[in-house]
């Protein structure tokens, strides 16, 4: 091999200059300062030369290499800053453009209900209260004086998860749990989800919604019952409704009752929405049954109050006339859609 590194700077010079990629680039730099490297056998080799023409050449083969590795950084930088220019050119984004329009989700009706149906009784003074969706018997059944024996009991009723563990068959067992923890006067409603092994259909479904409330103080009769609810009745379907109690029986109210309401379709006058009665069956109710009040060990002489309980998906089916419930369960978004 020919001593001169002056033939292969100019060499190295030529090949990067036509080198097109970071491989190209990194070949020259192998083929002259890698181990093996063309001028590194020049450096090795110098060991059989005189001292003086050692260190000319030495000299010279260590200003070769840096200017080749001048070069070779120079040419990665271009390479590098003709890469950025590239992509930029790629990625530009024309800010002046109109942006994309995205679509926004909304609640789910049934949330939306009960939004509504919490506001309500809030303005009139109702706090919010929650409980577990997994509970006791006690607090599910016994507590709310459901006798052993009641067929809501019955493992074709309700789901069990231990002898007394189960999901909930109400939002009652929240009332329980707020007459157990609070001093009267007490003024709550209990939105959530229930559980039932029903088979799912037009109007039935295992799980659904509920909101129960209750109201325990002084002096709190059947007319405060009848007030409040006809006032939600009124802020719910429209101010013409008219309301109706029918003599009813449940556990853990007494006097028990189902309250109708003027259909809001007809006016009373009958229609496919009252199947042609003039009314609609909206929700039960009653004054909570002392054997309740008793397990808070609340004064049955000196405290009174009522309770209540409504199907959410109920409600918002009859508001939004809807007419099979397993439509709020199938996430169709043409359906949900609706109610943005």
């Amino acid at each position: 091999m020919e001593n001169n590194p002056e033939i292969l700077l100019a060499e190295a010079g030529r090949l990067l200059g036509e080198a097109e990629s970071e491989a190209d680039i990194e070949a020259v730099r192998i083929r002259y300062l890698g181990k093996k490297g063309e001028l590194t056998a020049i450096l090795r080799s110098m060991g059989s030369l005189d001292p003086e023409e050692r260190k000319r050449l030495g000299a010279e083969a260590n200003r070769v290499r840096d200017a080749i590795g001048a070069l070779i950084s120079e040419k990665k930088a271009e390479r590098a800053a003709s890469e950025n220019d590239r992509r930029f050119a790629a990625e530009r984004i024309d800010v002046t453009e109109p942006g994309r329009a995205y679509r926004l989700g909304q609640r789910h009706p049934i949330t939306q209900t009960i939004d509504e149906i919490s506001e309500i009784f809030a303005s009139m003074g109702y706090s919010i209260t929650e409980g577990p969706e997994v509970e006791t018997v006690f607090h599910n059944f016994d507590a709310l004086n459901a006798a052993p024996n009641h067929p809501s009991r019955d493992l074709s009723d309700t789901f069990y998860i231990t002898e007394n563990t189960l999901l909930r068959t109400q939002t009652s067992p929240v009332q329980v749990r707020t007459i157990l923890s609070k001093e009267p006067p007490l003024k709550v409603i209990s939105p959530g989800r229930c559980f039932r092994t029903d088979t799912p259909d037009a109007t039935h479904s295992p799980m659904f919604h509920q909101v129960e409330g209750l109201l325990v103080d002084e002096g709190v009769t059947m007319a405060d019952l009848k007030g409040t609810l006809d006032h939600f009745a009124k802020r719910m379907f429209g101010a013409d409704v008219k309301t109706k109690f029918r003599p009813h029986f449940f556990p853990f109210t007494e006097p028990s009752a189902e309250m109708d309401m003027s259909c809001f379709a007809c006016g009373g006058s009958g229609c496919r929405v009252c199947k042609g009665s003039g009314w609609i069956e909206i929700l039960g109710c009653g004054m909570v049954h002392p054997n309740v009040l008793k397990v808070g060990a609340i004064d049955t002489e000196r405290y009174t109050g009522f309770a209540f309980g409504m199907g959410v998906e109920r409600i918002a089916m009859l508001k939004h006339g809807i007419e099979d419930i397993r439509l709020f369960y199938e996430n169709d978004v043409r359906f949900l859609g609706q109610f943005a």
